[in-house]
This record gives C-alpha cells, sequence and structure tokens, in this order.
C-alpha cells in the first residue's frame, strides 16, 4: 500500500518551451515567497515530465522563470531519487568526468556524449521552505548538473565542441519540432 500522494498527481501537463525558446537561454530567479503556488508549481512540473517520459524538468522548461526543479532519476546503481529542489545551487561536481550520453526534454528525440563530472552535491529547498541537501553519483548526478544548467541559462548543447556539437546542431535543424 502506498502512504503519501504521487508527485504530479494534482498538477497540469504545460507546454515544454523547445530548444530557441528566450527562457532556457535567461537565468532563472530566486523563489523569495514559499507559498502555495510553489507547490502547485512542483506538481505541474511533475505532471508534465512524467507525460514526457522524462528523468527530470527545470521551471523555465514549462516557461517559468524560476530556480525550481523537479526529478524522478536512478543512479547508475539502479537507485530511484525521487524529489524537487527549489533555489538549487551546485556546491559539488566533482569525481570523474565521464562523457555520456545525454538528452532534454526541450530538444525531444536527440542525446549527444556530454562530459559530467560522476558526483554532485546540490544545497537548496523544499517547497515549504525547508534546507535540502541531496547526493548524486552517475547518471542522478548528470541529471543534477543538467537541471542546474537549464535554471541558469543553459542546455546540454551548451558543453559540446567539435564534431558533436556540429552533429547535434545538424540533427536540430531536421527535427520535425524545429518546423
Amino acid at each position: 500500500m502506498r502512504h503519501g500522494t504521487i508527485p504530479g498527481a494534482r498538477g497540469r501537463v504545460r507546454p515544454l518551451s523547445l530548444l530557441g525558446h528566450r527562457a532556457l537561454h535567461e537565468p532563472c530567479g530566486e523563489v523569495t515567497d514559499f507559498g502555495p503556488e510553489v507547490a502547485d508549481l512542483v506538481e505541474d512540473l511533475f505532471a508534465t515530465m512524467y507525460a514526457a517520459q522524462g528523468v527530470g524538468l527545470a521551471a523555465n522548461q514549462i516557461g517559468v522563470p524560476l530556480s525550481v526543479f523537479v526529478y524522478d532519476c536512478p543512479d547508475d546503481d539502479d537507485m530511484r531519487h525521487l524529489g524537487h529542489v527549489v533555489n538549487p545551487r551546485l556546491v559539488t561536481a566533482d569525481g570523474v568526468v565521464v562523457r555520456g550520453p545525454e538528452g532534454c526534454l526541450s530538444l525531444p528525440g536527440l542525446e549527444a556524449g556530454t562530459e559530467r563530472h560522476d558526483h554532485a552535491v546540490v544545497e537548496g529547498f523544499t517547497a515549504t521552505g525547508e534546507p535540502v541537501t541531496i547526493h548524486g553519483t552517475g547518471f542522478f548526478a548528470r541529471c543534477l548538473q543538467h537541471e542546474c544548467d537549464h535554471l541558469a541559462g543553459r542546455v546540454y548543447a551548451d558543453h559540446l565542441t567539435g564534431w558533436r556539437k556540429r552533429r547535434l546542431f545538424r540533427q536540430i535543424s531536421r527535427a520535425s519540432w524545429r518546423r
């Protein structure tokens, strides 16, 4: 028997901002009021993330310029990590740098080998304003770094160079969602 509510069950699915949308390329503002609007935003983020079959989603990906993201992401040991962070700050990204496939709900259907550290620590707050610290390794560390990048106005494509970047941008130019 399940205890508690399912994240996103009360939320509404919102349209995703796709690459090129201004909201994805500007830093998000800090949340200063931890009222019911933040809890509603978190619910909408979960609902939208699940509808799009993602493992993480930042508020600017649904056009809301606030520093909030949600995640439901496994690590390399297949341990599930589920939660949200308001006003996150990436305090540690260290360990081995691993190039691995990375995708994004704002670049649907595409991915590229992107370098990320295999360990990350994020500090922030819950929707009610309680302090929270999240530790991630492997794929979950990648997710934490990816979502923090979103809130700073960056997408994973910004990390690419050379032929990987050229290949991704060729794929973007041919993507059906760019028409």
